[in-house]
């Protein structure tokens, strides 16, 4: 749904108040459909972020887990090792985009 919304579960260090509001304020945005309420809606928007935010924090409190916490740093590179496969590694500025390379190139 939101790609920009990551797991904060089972993290070592925990994650922060300001990861789960973030990840609640993405997901207000995406339903609301408001990047940045007007004067009119801006009471019910942040209400609902903090709603929902409460509910995040409630959540990630409440998990069990026997899986050992998960390295931020290590997640971290996974996912540009990720981008990388997936986008390349930059390539050079006069290279041709993916998929307009033909098949000897």
């Amino acid at each position: 749904m939101c790609r920009s919304i990551k797991p904060l579960f089972n993290f070592e260090p925990p994650a922060t108040e300001v990861e789960i509001r973030g990840a609640a304020l993405q997901f207000v945005r995406k339903l609301s459909g408001f990047q940045k309420p007007s004067k009119v809606n801006e009471h019910a928007f942040n209400h609902a972020v903090d709603e929902v935010a409460a509910a995040a924090r409630e959540l990630l409190g409440s998990l069990v887990t026997n899986a050992e916490p998960r390295d931020r740093q290590v997640e971290a590179e996974r996912a540009r090792a990720r981008i990388t496969r997936r986008f390349g590694n930059g390539g050079a500025p006069d290279d041709p985009p993916r998929n307009l390379r033909t098949a000897d190139s």
